[in-house]
């Protein structure tokens, strides 16, 4: 099975989701399919995407996985965003953020004993 992903992110108002999500990956979308939607590739095959869709929206859960999470999460915070709950599992953290409609995405993965 080849292994890659194309996650989808239904929003109700595209150009606010479209600032918040540029906020949370630190950079600009890859691409722009339509006036609607923009993608952002995170990794090789891994690409996340933001859609106009009201009757959709509010409904995700994602959490992306990277080697540094505590890392990740103190440069999400010099953009502006701050978690709303961090969950642990062991020696595995998830730092939850919701954007305006709810949508949740988590950054997470293993953390060592000084983060």
């Amino acid at each position: 099975m080849p292994v890659g992903i194309f996650a989808g992110i239904a929003v109700r108002n595209y150009e606010s989701a479209l600032e918040w999500y540029k906020q949370l990956f630190g950079l600009e979308p890859t691409f722009y399919p339509n006036d609607v939607e923009a993608v952002w590739q995170l990794a090789e095959d891994r690409y996340v995407y933001i859609v106009e869709d009201t009757e959709r929206a509010g409904g995700a859960v994602s959490m992306i996985w990277v080697d540094e999470p505590g890392s990740e999460v103190a440069r999400i915070a010099e953009r502006g965003l701050q978690p709303v709950e961090v969950e642990k599992h062991g020696n595995v953290c998830k730092w939850v953020f919701h954007d305006s409609d709810g949508n949740e995405t988590g950054i997470g993965g293993e953390v060592s004993r000084s983060e």
